[in-house]
């Protein structure tokens, strides 16, 4: 829930190509032939990389799985299909809309008038517009509203609302009922209406977002939160003092939850933390103090917290596989561990630090973001496949 969403925003609308779904050919210095679709964020915006070359799409809203993109191009917004690049609607705006949110459905998309930042400009009012098969619907919103994410339906639109207006510092996850346009608060887990004066104002950055393996809840990893009192805090009159935690936005039901990550984490870097999920676990690995944390879906508790090998300063990514491994990026490796006697079995180098990890859809790739170039290695034995050259390379999304 918030503007640093790795999966949510990719900016660059003035670097975008000038034609719509400009394609590019492959750079020079490429040494094999990509074998999958790749979205990655770079210095100039979202890049849909595929064997032949590079399609830059400007200023874009990625869904969470990565099936949908919508691009402003020119006074058009587009959708596209990722994995063929090809067009599948465009829609004519009016000047200054920028994509901010996609439904899962890739069906309708949320726009505003403000790029997304860590922390909004204050303002008395904000309008927003949604584009979808009801056609376009606008709202003109008291307040600093930053748009989230859609719920299941595509009736409401989950939205962080920035408070005070005048100088924006905290937020609190509030549902926009896109029929009445009224701003309404979130269910508790019991699925009762939150009571008056007990809804969570948070402080600080979400550092990741993942969808669940059912796609029905939304986690999103916080860290750095002193002073935060979760909603179960201020009822029970408890003074709460969470550095980390996951939020857990049930995208069906329209509740929320905290996830309380133990001590360390939090305590160090925002950018050594990182978080996936599957439908056994919810797993955080904190890499400032080599910790690395396991949850479950249903429970949503901490059931098991282990040692891993540290990486001070390092940017951690985290992917659990399919057969039962825990892939932790960090610095210039990838370790690998035994999910289940989380014990290191490999360790893979790469010739620079990580900027991100992400599977092939068959699990037989690894694609790893390094400087100005994208590599891929064997997912079981750690060889490295190919690479390719990648200007401006920020960090690997998905893979389709």
């Amino acid at each position: 829930m918030t503007t640093r969403r790795t999966l949510l925003l990719l900016a660059g609308s003035g670097l975008a190509a000038a034609a719509t779904g400009c394609r590019e050919p492959a750079a020079k210095a490429t040494e094999a032939a990509l074998p999958d679709v790749v979205l990655a964020d770079s210095t100039r915006g979202l890049l849909r990389l595929f064997p032949g070359g590079e399609q830059r799409l400007g200023s874009a809203v990625v869904a969470f799985d990565g099936a949908h993109v919508y691009a402003r191009q020119d006074a058009d917004l587009v959708r596209f299909d990722p994995a063929t690049g090809a067009t599948t609607r465009s829609t004519a705006l009016g000047g200054g809309w920028l994509p901010r949110a996609v439904s899962a459905d890739g069906r309708a998309c949320a726009l505003g008038r403000t790029p997304a930042e860590v922390r909004p400009v204050a303002r008395a009012r904000t309008p927003l517009l949604i584009t979808g098969p009801d056609g376009d619907r606008e709202y003109d919103l008291p307040g600093v509203i930053e748009p989230d994410a859609f719920t299941t339906d595509g009736q409401g639109l989950f939205v962080l609302d920035w408070l005070p207006a005048n100088a924006p510092e905290t937020y609190r996850v509030r549902l926009l009922d896109l029929t009445t346009g009224e701003l309404q608060p979130l269910l508790t887990r019991n699925k009762v209406p939150v009571p008056a004066g007990a809804e969570e104002e948070m402080r600080g950055e979400g550092r990741q977002a993942v969808l669940s393996a059912d796609r029905q809840m939304l986690f999103t990893l916080y860290t750095h939160q002193p002073g935060h009192r979760h909603t179960r805090d201020l009822v029970s009159g408890r003074p709460g003092n969470a550095h980390a935690f996951v939020h857990v936005l049930h995208l069906t039901e329209r509740w929320a939850y905290c996830l309380d990550l133990p001590h360390p984490f939090g305590e160090g870097g925002m950018d050594g933390h990182a978080l996936a999920a599957d439908q056994h676990r919810i797993a955080v690995v904190d890499l400032n103090s080599g910790k690395l944390a396991y949850a479950g879906p249903s429970s949503l508790t901490v059931e098991q917290v282990v040692d891993v090998r540290p990486a001070a300063g390092a940017t951690a990514a985290l992917i659990l596989t399919t057969d039962g491994r825990t892939l932790i990026g960090g610095g210039d490796a990838v370790t690998v561990l035994d999910t289940a006697a989380h014990t290191p079995i490999a360790r893979w180098e790469l010739p620079a630090p990580i900027k991100g990890l992400a599977l092939s859809r068959d699990g037989a790739r690894l694609y790893a973001g390094a400087e100005r170039r994208l590599i891929w290695l064997d997912a079981t034995s750690g060889k490295r496949a190919g690479q390719r050259e990648v200007i401006g390379l920020t960090a690997v999304k998905q893979v389709l």
